[in-house]
């Protein structure tokens, strides 16, 4: 039941974000920093306690554990790797007050059963849980401001426990044991374009501890329990719901602020206005310089259009994506360009009114990190002037 509520939960973070569009937001690339508070809701835990007296019989008692919501913060450190996948070693901390125990008494002594209704029994104290998750992320692509990501990891928690119970022996509860344990991630970030490389994050998180722990408890002096005897109470694993608000920095490599468009300046009234230049774009497949019938089809456009207007110049631009390495990449952008130039002579275009020129994977279209094969990147563009 528990891990069901978490996949809905996920599911309803994530999937409302998600569209068919093609996303331009700039993905995590390199180290980053993060750092989030928030609450924890700690789902009830099953206690079991069976404590043979000696000269007596045998005391069990079994019931649910009862918490309220606490706060809970994250303090993590992880790696982007600029194709939507991060990976993110996190330091947690939750706090959860005990509230009730709703116990059965059950007892046998001298041949004889004795047993009580469910008893609401008051508890004060709390249980801290803490300890490194190791988790994997992936920042879904999407075309909204927000960012939405998924990602689940195992680690370890350690628990610490001090309770008190109001009655009806006045027992205490302490200890502290660990468990490994696993968790399941959704949230949404949002990039502030003043600052970049800082976003804003609101997260949901289900983590599951995979053992039960044992807990010492101390009775009173002469009460039910003789002195000397080391008596225990088991707890069921633990689950709790996280939900946390807070910041992420990348380190290194921060996306670019979007850039503020120039003012234009005001022209002479007497100066004639220049002829607009035309611009057309080619796209090539990945690690390709052939021209695809659309990439044909354009050229051939571009050809009729410099017969019947005054065009002068022909400026033929090769470009590539991150793939691949900066010398072999310069070195196809200028095959995709001179591709593109014999297409310009077919169609009748002079090679004296052409100049070819390569940049490889510099002026991105679609600015991404290294190694990132991005369609838009693969391209030649034609100025016609």
């Amino acid at each position: 039941m528990k891990i069901r509520w978490a996949l809905a939960a996920a599911t309803g973070l994530s999937f409302p974000l998600v569209t068919p569009f093609v996303a331009h937001a700039q993905p995590v690339t390199g180290p980053y920093v993060a750092l989030e508070g928030g609450t924890s809701l700690l789902y009830p835990s099953n206690a079991a306690f069976t404590q043979p007296i000696p000269n007596t019989g045998v005391l069990k008692i079994s019931g649910k554990n009862q918490y309220r919501p606490s706060y809970a913060g994250d303090l993590g450190i992880g790696f982007g790797f600029g194709n939507g996948v991060r990976v993110e070693l996190d330091g947690v901390f939750s706090r959860n007050t005990r509230h009730a125990l709703d116990a059965s008494f059950s007892a046998t002594s001298g041949g004889r059963s004795f047993s009580t209704p469910t008893v609401h029994m008051r508890e004060t104290g709390g249980m801290n849980k803490y300890g490194p998750m190791f988790n994997a992320i992936y920042d879904i692509p999407v075309a909204f401001p927000v960012q939405p990501y998924i990602g689940a990891g195992v680690g370890y928690q350690w628990v610490k426990l001090n309770s008190h119970f109001t009655t009806p022996f006045g027992t205490t509860t302490a200890g502290t044991r660990g468990s490994f344990a696993y968790d399941i991630i959704a949230g949404v970030a949002y990039n502030v374009p003043a600052v970049p490389g800082l976003a804003l994050t609101a997260e949901y998180r289900f983590t599951q501890l995979t053992q039960s722990m044992n807990f010492k408890v101390n009775f009173p002096s002469g009460v039910i329990v003789p002195s000397g005897i080391n008596t225990r109470v088991k707890f069921g694993q633990l689950a709790n719901n996280t939900f946390l608000v807070g910041l992420r920095y990348q380190i290194f490599n921060p996306p670019p602020a979007a850039p503020v468009a120039p003012v234009p300046a005001s022209a002479p009234m007497a100066a004639p206005a220049p002829a607009p230049a035309r611009t057309f774009l080619v796209f090539f497949d990945w690690d390709k310089a052939d021209l695809t019938p659309r990439a044909t089809q354009i050229i051939s456009e571009a050809a009729a259009d410099s017969k019947t207007a005054n065009v002068t110049t022909l400026q033929v631009s090769g470009y590539t994506d991150t793939s691949g390495t900066a010398d072999y990449n310069m070195g196809l952008s200028e095959r995709r360009a001179k591709a593109v130039a014999g297409q310009f002579e077919s169609d009748g275009v002079p090679a004296s009114e052409i100049e070819i020129h390569a940049y490889g994977e510099t002026h991105l279209l679609v600015p991404t990190g290294p190694g990132v094969r991005e369609p838009q990147n693969r391209r030649v563009e034609i100025v016609l002037q």
